[in-house]
């Protein structure tokens, strides 16, 4: 789910698609009170700053961030997705269990490749973005929520995710 890269898509309604399809989600999952934790996993961005970790980016880079928060509506609207998981559900919501994935640069590739995580980028994602093929990310997204391992290492943060060697 997301914005199209169109002008459209981009800057016309619904303006705040993301932010508002967590919000619900979030709420539907509360008013269904199964007893069982529901695990959610949101796609974002490497540009997106993890607050809770207080993640280092240049002025530079929080500069150019700056400028896409106004002039492109869909990264504004992805921080506050994530922002909501993150202080609104929080860490001990016992009916809901979230990790936010944050690629960067995808790009397309046929078959599942080696990738790395971090808790935290590694490099900038605006003046040296890494590489993440969708396959990977669609990958991991998969095995957070079928592997309790994985789910167990990530839930309740925002895993980087790039190529390996990229």
């Amino acid at each position: 789910m997301g914005h199209n890269l169109t002008f459209k898509g981009l800057f016309g309604q619904p303006r705040r698609l993301v932010t508002d399809a967590v919000k619900r989600f979030c709420q539907a999952i509360g008013a269904n009170g199964s007893g069982k934790p529901s695990k959610f996993v949101l796609m974002n961005t490497a540009g997106n700053r993890n607050r809770n970790l207080n993640e280092p980016i240049s002025r530079a880079q929080s500069c150019v961030i700056g400028l896409l928060r106004l002039l492109v509506p869909p990264h504004r609207v992805n921080e506050n997705a994530a922002d909501y998981l993150r202080m609104e559900v929080g860490h001990n919501d016992t009916g809901l269990q979230w990790a936010v994935v944050r690629p960067d640069s995808l790009f397309d590739e046929d078959d599942v490749s080696d990738y790395e995580l971090y808790p935290s980028p590694t490099r900038s994602a605006i003046f040296n973005p890494g590489r993440t093929s969708r396959i990977n990310v669609a990958h991991f997204m998969a095995d957070l929520i079928t592997n309790d391992d994985v789910w167990k290492k990530w839930y309740g943060q925002m895993p980087v995710i790039y190529n390996k060697g990229s």
